[in-house]
């Protein structure tokens, strides 16, 4: 792989123009594609709110135009992959259309090139099931959002992947000063995800019952847990607090714990309602402000988070 890798990035939603952003500031030759122009022009115009962002707060010292000029947008996907090191997918999580989008591009791009999917939670051995042919160099490599801000990148092997796919995935999240991890089994969800809705899914019992409410149960998890799993993470707690402390406590609470295996009616009564979500000005709190006003406060605390830890370095 050349030291300024060639990444086309498919799907020109939130994610993939959060990637072009990440990937052309570190200096790769990016192709973001999408089928739709509209969604390109949106893009650019997502691509240059990243990059100002950014640089007002010292991150980088890039101008938004030239990060913008130096990111190849098409709609042509075939001349898009044609020369990539790197292919990553981040299109809408529907298995029959990554399977379709990976068949087409496995006969489109170089044929060392690594195919790799920013699917959030379906198998990647189910995405290779539909390119047998080219399954060895199909990989998982989930970023999070916003990806020019969070640190941490999963690398899923499927079943058939190659060893030397993953370890140039991983090589690849490193040269973008991201931390891989390797989710070493193909599992729904990978890590992050699996984590991430374990807790979601207690945070709704709790609701449900009426142990407490959702802004109580925000507090708890936000200015907590999420606080102190900044510093230390679970493994760590433990150590911290003595293993035979966690495994009493684990006896005694694992029975009382939400084991449901379908989403909380919470979901469809509030989406009945019209409050889907920030988009929306509503969902489980009423929002008086734009959504991109919400994300943009987000946004900033996970930096003024990161920095305080000691990094992204400022310029």
């Amino acid at each position: 792989m050349r030291a300024a890798p060639t990444v086309a990035v498919i799907g020109a939603g939130i994610m993939g123009n959060g990637l072009a952003t990440h990937f052309t500031l570190e200096g790769c030759d990016v192709t973001l594609i999408d089928h739709r122009q509209s969604n390109l022009d949106e893009a650019g115009a997502r691509i240059l709110d990243a990059v100002e962002f950014l640089r007002d707060a010292r991150v980088v010292d890039d101008d938004p135009e030239d990060v913008l000029s130096a990111t190849e947008l098409t709609i042509d996907r075939d001349v898009g992959v044609a020369d990539a090191d790197i292919v990553l997918e981040t299109i809408s999580e529907d298995l029959a259309v990554k399977r379709s989008l990976f068949e087409d591009v496995a006969a489109a791009a170089p044929d060392a090139a690594v195919l790799a999917s920013n699917t959030s939670s379906i198998q990647i051995s189910k995405i290779a099931d539909a390119v047998p042919d080219a399954a060895g160099r199909i990989v998982g490599c989930h970023w999070w959002n916003p990806p020019y801000l969070m640190p941490l990148v999963e690398v899923v092997r499927g079943t058939d992947t190659a060893d030397e796919t993953v370890d140039r995935v991983v090589a690849f999240v490193e040269s973008v000063d991201r931390n891989p991890i390797v989710v070493r089994r193909d599992v729904p969800g990978f890590v992050w995800n699996r984590v991430q809705f374990a807790v979601l899914r207690e945070c709704m019992h709790i609701v449900e019952e009426g142990i407490a409410s959702i802004k109580d149960v925000d507090a708890a998890v936000r200015d907590g847990y999420a606080l102190r799993t900044a510093v230390v993470g679970p493994f760590e707690t433990v150590d911290l607090s003595g293993l035979e402390l966690f495994r009493d406590i684990s006896d005694d609470l694992y029975p009382h714990l939400c084991n449901d295996d379908e989403a909380s009616d919470i979901f469809d009564e509030y989406i009945d309602d019209g409050r889907s979500g920030v988009e929306d000005g509503a969902g489980f709190y009423e929002y008086d402000r734009s959504a991109e006003a919400v994300l943009d406060d987000r946004d900033r605390t996970i930096l003024a988070l990161l920095q305080a830890r000691g990094g992204p370095d400022e310029t």
